[in-house]
Parts: C-alpha cells; structure tokens; sequence
C-alpha cells in the first residue's frame, strides 16, 4: 500500500466524493424518471395525538396525515451528503487545511458531522420501510442516531494525543448505547406479528448489512485507540474510515432503493 500522507487522503477523497455523486445522480435518475415504482412509493407521515370526544367525554387517540416522504430522492440525498462532505474537505483550501490539521491531532469533525446528518436520514428512510411512519418517533430516531455519531466526535476530542493507557472510553460505550437504540423500535415493528416468514429476503439483507457495517466503525475506531498494527498510524485509520463509509452506503443505499419496489 502507498505511503498514507495528507496529499494522499485528498485526492483519496476526491475520488471517493465522485464515486458517491455517480450513484446519487443514477439513483435521482431512476426515482424520477426510469422505475415508476419507486418514484410512487412515497410513505406517508402521521402524527399521533389526543383529541377530546365530546360523545365519550374521554380522551381518544387520533392520528392525522402530515406528508408524503419521497423516498427515493431521499436515499440519493444520501449519497449526495456523503459527496458535498467528500467535496467540502478536499477542494477549498480553507476546509482542507482545517481538516488536515485535526488529522494530525487525530480528530476529524467533518467526518462525524457528515455522519450525524446522512446517516440519520438513512436509518430513518429504513425505519420508514418497517412501518414506522410516525413523525414523533422518526425524529427520536433521527436525533439519537445523530447523537450516536457525536459522541464519536467527542471520543476523539477528550482523547486527542493521548496514550492508549490513558483513553477514556465513555463517550465510546455512551454512542454504542445511543446507536442501539433506533433498532430496538425497528425490530419491535419488524417481529411484531411473530411471523418470522413472511419477512421479505431484502429485510434481512438491510438488518444484515446495517448490523456489519454498525459494528466494523467501532472496530476501526478501537483499533485506532489501541494502536494496533497500522492503525498507530491515525491517517490509515481515517483511509479506512472512507473506505468503509463508501462500501457501506454503497450496498445499503442500493438495498433500501430496491427494497422500495417490494410488496
């Protein structure tokens, strides 16, 4: 593998914010033009809330219709915030000389900002496909999922030039509790008829995917903190971040996309 400098990762990212663009303009394509399908797959969001029945005198549950979510534009916003931030990073000189001096002091915000909005809006569009349509939870959902991300973000702030003896691992074991938290609505939705058969294969294959590419960030983060092998190095633990972030949007961006064409 070449040598991991600073010139490197931006022209790295470069590459990699174009290969991001290509797909959120195929997809914008498809959703708007080419698959019918998907360009009418557009959930509608709900609210829930008490209203007085006069004729019962007692509270009631109601629920009104607030929007139509045009799903597949959505999952192409996806990718094109991963692009922008690809972009952000690597072309202006003034963003590109922040974010390679917080490389060298082993934080990069950008990244977990960009990981707080598009990755939020990802898990929220999957929510939507388990049938949760409700604005109240989505923005629950949406809100922790950010969070989980920034507290990435303040791992790398308290920890900064420390020693691995030294690493506090709160705001690491606080995010993976934050993180877990959206699936735990999703799959009371997903398993709530019991009927585990009648579960479509592309369900599977998001909660697979979301579940291995949930957990292979942490691991880069823990080895980067443990300074294990290459990882001593903190550029080639951002390289894998941008490759991970890449392999893993790719394949579940795609899946949720076709997933709107199911039953």
């Amino acid at each position: 593998m070449k040598e991991i400098t600073l010139p490197y990762l931006r022209r790295f990212n470069l590459i990699m914010g174009g290969l991001h663009l290509l797909q959120s303009v195929i997809m914008f394509v498809l959703a708007t033009t080419v698959i019918q399908q998907i360009g009418e797959f557009t959930p509608t969001i709900t609210q829930i809330y008490l209203r007085y029945d006069t004729e019962q005198q007692t509270l009631v549950t109601a629920t009104r219709d607030l929007f139509e979510l045009p799903f597949g534009i959505f999952v192409a916003l996806f990718l094109l915030i991963s692009a922008l931030a690809h972009a952000l990073i690597a072309i202006p000189r003034k963003t590109n000389a922040i974010y390679e001096n917080d490389l060298q002091q082993g934080i990069n915000k950008f990244r977990w900002f960009e990981y707080a909005l598009s990755s939020s809006i990802m898990i929220v569009l999957i929510a939507t496909l388990f049938g949760v349509y409700d604005i109240a939870s989505l923005l629950l959902i949406f809100v922790v999922n950010a969070s989980m991300n920034l507290f990435g973000l303040v791992m790398e702030q308290l920890n900064a030039g420390k020693d691995k003896n030294e690493v506090n691992w709160g705001p690491f074991i606080w995010g993976s509790i934050a993180g877990v938290a959206p699936w735990v609505v999703i799959l009371l939705y997903m398993f709530g008829t019991g009927e585990f058969s009648m579960v479509p294969w592309f369900v599977w294959a998001i909660v697979g995917t979301y579940f291995v590419a949930f957990n292979t960030f942490p691991v880069n983060m823990v080895l980067q903190y443990l300074g294990k092998g290459k990882w001593k190095n903190y550029l080639y633990g951002e390289r894998v971040y941008i490759v991970l972030s890449l392999a893993a949007k790719t394949i579940l961006a795609w899946l949720v996309f076709f997933g709107a064409m199911q039953p």
